[in-house]
């Protein structure tokens, strides 16, 4: 008997119906398929992200050395951390370098958002120009600053001597080198915040300034009253990713003292992902240099929660 000779009802049910393998493949279609699409992530994840943590963590519970030989020490190198002068100076200087040059970028990255956020000729060419500092090499600009904030000859001092201003040694001490790092910081990274502040700008609805506008506000009263408040979701991205970059700094001030990791003759300006390097494959004590990546990552929640809760307020969240 052939399809068409049987009743219209019967041809319907008889269509409907799908081979079991049919029926399988599209139930993975719907269920299955996103996952799978995902998975390549998830995958990498798992072999980059989580698997160095537990070896790291495995590894700080143990007395571990060059020559492979292992003692299981428990909690002796955490100890011995909080106990080092060393890993808190280099904690002390991650966090000044950290507030010395985050605070300032995001209130440059802001206001230069909002200036490239109006109508002017040429605006795509200047709005990519701010990305420039981000793509040139990280050695470069350490020869650039480090000629700026040379002690003799330097621009800076020169134009500090100029006010009869001393000469500052910007290598030899403590806040002097956080703020020639901090500056070197700032002059690469305030621009790429800026382009992702004016991201957030733009998907602002016009209707509101428009609104505010009719109604007599100017434009400073626009910007705190409307631009701040709906650029809080962006300004919670920019602070939790400049609260990592800050808090695990490391180009920076290692290309600032010639490549040496020391961060100058007394760790002026070492930060404690200069101190892990140290003391992991110089020192090549492994476990106290796992130890110490636990508490930077700790250290890194405790900053990225603080600035998460500062931030949440603007606009009148609690």
């Amino acid at each position: 008997m052939s399809l068409d000779t049987l009743p219209r009802a019967t041809r319907s049910n008889h269509r409907r119906v799908r081979p079991p393998g049919r029926r399988w493949a599209s139930r993975f279609d719907v269920k299955g398929m996103p996952y799978a699409l995902v998975s390549p992530y998830f995958l990498l994840f798992a072999a980059f992200g989580l698997f160095p943590l537990a070896f790291t963590l495995y590894y700080s519970l143990y007395d571990y050395d060059l020559a492979g030989t292992t003692e299981w020490i428990g909690l002796g190198n955490y100890t011995a951390l909080l106990g080092d002068d060393a890993f808190w100076r280099a904690v002390i200087n991650t966090v000044g370098m950290f507030l010395l040059a985050t605070v300032p970028q995001m209130l440059l990255a802001l206001f230069l958002a909002n200036a490239l956020n109006k109508r002017f000729r040429f605006r795509l060419a200047i709005r990519m120009s701010v990305l420039l500092p981000l793509v040139t090499s990280v050695v470069a600009v350490a020869v650039v600053f480090t000629q700026l904030f040379a002690r003799d000859w330097g621009l800076i001092n020169w134009i500090l001597g100029s006010f009869g201003v001393d000469p500052f040694n910007w290598r030899a001490e403590r806040i002097p080198s956080w703020i020639a790092i901090a500056t070197m910081v700032d002059w690469r990274w305030t621009g790429y915040n800026a382009i992702i502040f004016l991201a957030g700008m733009q998907t602002i609805p016009r209707d509101l300034y428009e609104a505010a506008a009719i109604d007599g506000a100017s434009r400073r009263r626009q910007f705190w009253q409307i631009t701040l408040p709906m650029l809080r979701p962006t300004m919670i991205f920019v602070v939790l990713n400049s609260t990592i970059g800050g808090l695990t700094l490391f180009s920076e001030p290692t290309t600032f003292y010639g490549g040496n990791v020391d961060g100058g003759s007394q760790g002026q300006f070492q930060t404690v992902a200069m101190f892990i390097v140290k003391e992991g494959f110089r020192e090549f004590d492994y476990g106290y240099a796992a130890a110490a990546a636990w508490l930077l990552f700790l250290l890194i929640l405790i900053g990225a929660a603080i600035n998460f809760l500062f931030v949440r307020r603007i606009g009148g969240t609690k």
